[in-house]
């Protein structure tokens, strides 16, 4: 009987969980939606934890990386099992983390009865730093993203990165599982000798809580950046069908074009086109190449774009990169920087040699060279640090750029693979988030959405619709002074992780000693 609760105390973990993020945005369901994990995990062995953790897990990362069956169905052209077995495979493996999560913290609780409030924000926090590295890394879902509109709570991420808020969210729900837990029948002894550990905790706690939220009201309430910079952002939305389609080449270089000119009004220092927004390839098409050239003589103005280009040839064939390019208004190339971060299956094969079977997910003109350098793009108005896609959401990848100089960030993506599911939502409130690690805006163009601008302190001053053409204008703040964040990176996550470590090798150390 009791098995059956917590299983289903772990199932209603989940659901909560998937609610606090976009689409739904019910923000506030995080807050508790870790609590009857919680409290399935706090009285079952670290082997039944273990999966308890896994099922809200596989619940949690199916509900929100849903979208993962909709590209490689639609556009990967896989079969529908298949696609929907490499959703269940990529949700297994993430939910691995929340499993890991719930058997350290049994093992730790087991052993000391220690508050959760002590033991379980720095553990979820240590396994979702993992996760954001480990094989390559996939860190979509954060606790703390799911509260992208809570700004007061979030600007401490200047400081912490988005682990912080994700602590302050875990640390929520264990206030709310201490305090229910003085009043919840008890096997494990004497109540009266628990109070004091969870008094003293959610104490401290709540300082820290009140503090962070006082923080966050005082920078919101500070004036921003006196310096500013116009930028305008396009949206072609164009059909993926027909990004590389031969056949609509014309179409998708009039619409960019025609888009572009109808903000020349608002005399704009940069304008943005998204990832891949050229159908052809930059450099390599000559004539077409030639055109846009041309064009920006035209418009002069600096144009930031997304292309694919030839970086060298191999066996004869051309190796191409997913790249950002800078033209000045003379027409000439001012910077480019190649994509970093490569999509796994989508932009490359790892392990290629030892899986010549596998090919990639989604279709692509060819494996792209990954670049190796964060390039900060210098023009008279700002210096640019560019992210392509899903580069976006790695915060240690971001913070790079402005460390080395960055004053304003762009990031150009192609969200037509989601389609109209929850995921341009979310990718869009991930980069809420770089702003604040950094303090610095984020300018976002999107193939078919969601465009906008973001300023320094995660304001969304506009954004555009998903498929939709749209073509924005808005002033931006310059980045200033370096944030915490930007000049000392993850000190808070090593902190967690280190905390986490002396807990559980502690617990067991003590178990084998005890016996």
């Amino acid at each position: 009987m009791a098995g059956n609760m917590n299983t289903v105390l772990a199932i209603i973990s989940g659901i909560l969980l998937v609610l606090g993020f976009p689409q739904f945005d019910l923000y506030p369901l995080a807050w508790v939606g870790l609590v009857p994990l919680l409290i399935a995990a706090g009285r079952s062995s670290p082997r039944a934890s273990f999966y308890l953790g896994l099922l809200t897990g596989m619940i949690y990362f199916t509900g929100t990386i849903y979208w993962v069956y909709h590209s490689m169905y639609y556009y990967g052209h896989l079969p529908l099992a298949l696609s929907i077995l490499f959703l269940i495979v990529l949700s297994l493996y993430l939910a691995l983390y929340v499993g890991a999560f719930s058997l350290c913290y049994s093992v730790i609780k087991g052993k000391w009865d220690l508050p959760a409030l002590v033991i379980a924000p720095v553990l979820w926090v240590t396994f979702e730093y993992l996760r954001t590295y480990a094989l390559t890394g996939f860190p979509w879902s954060l606790l703390g993203y799911s509260q992208y509109k809570v700004l007061p709570l979030i600007q401490i991420a200047d400081i912490t990165g988005v682990y912080g808020v994700s602590f302050l969210v875990a640390a929520i729900n264990c206030a709310f599982y201490d305090i229910t837990s003085l009043v919840r029948p008890s096997s494990a002894g004497n109540r009266n000798g628990k109070r004091w550990p969870v008094i003293v905790s959610t104490g401290i706690f709540m300082v820290i809580l009140v503090s962070s939220l006082l923080y966050g009201a005082a920078v919101l309430k500070a004036q921003g950046e006196k310096d500013k910079v116009k930028v305008s952002v396009i949206q072609g939305n164009i059909p993926q069908d027909r990004k590389w389609d031969m056949r609509f080449q014309r179409d998708v270089i009039d619409t960019y074009e025609t888009l572009s000119k109808g903000v020349l009004k608002d005399h704009p220092d940069l304008i943005v086109w998204p990832e891949s927004a050229l159908p052809f390839v930059f450099g390599y098409d000559k004539e077409l190449s030639e055109e846009v050239v041309n064009f920006e003589k035209e418009i002069g103005t600096y144009l930031l774009m997304g292309s694919v280009i030839v970086k060298d040839t191999e066996n004869g064939n051309p190796r191409l990169a997913n790249s950002a390019v800078l033209l000045s208004p003379d027409g000439g190339v001012d910077s480019v920087y190649d994509k970093i971060h490569l999509v796994p299956f989508g932009e490359y094969v790892p392990l290629k040699t030892l899986l010549p079977f596998v090919g990639k997910m989604v279709t692509a003109i060819g494996d792209f060279v990954q670049g190796t350098d964060t390039v900060v793009m210098d023009t008279p108005f700002a210096r640019i640090g560019n992210l392509i896609c899903y580069e976006i959401i790695f915060p240690g990848l971001v913070r790079k750029f402005v460390d080395r100089g960055a004053n304003l960030l762009v990031t150009i993506t192609n969200d037509a693979w989601f389609g109209r599911t929850a995921a341009p939502f979310q990718h869009f409130s991930m980069a809420v988030f770089r702003a604040i690690e950094n303090r610095v805006s984020v300018v976002r163009a999107a193939n078919t959405g969601i465009s906008g601008f973001i300023d320094s302190r995660g304001r969304i001053i506009e954004k555009s619709d998903i498929f939709v053409q749209a073509a924005l204008t808005a002033e931006v703040e310059r980045g200033g002074r370096k944030s915490f964040y930007t000049r000392e990176g993850d000190i808070f996550s090593y902190f967690c992780l280190a905390s986490s470590a002396v807990m559980l090798i502690g617990a067991i150390v003590w178990r084998k000693k005890g016996g």
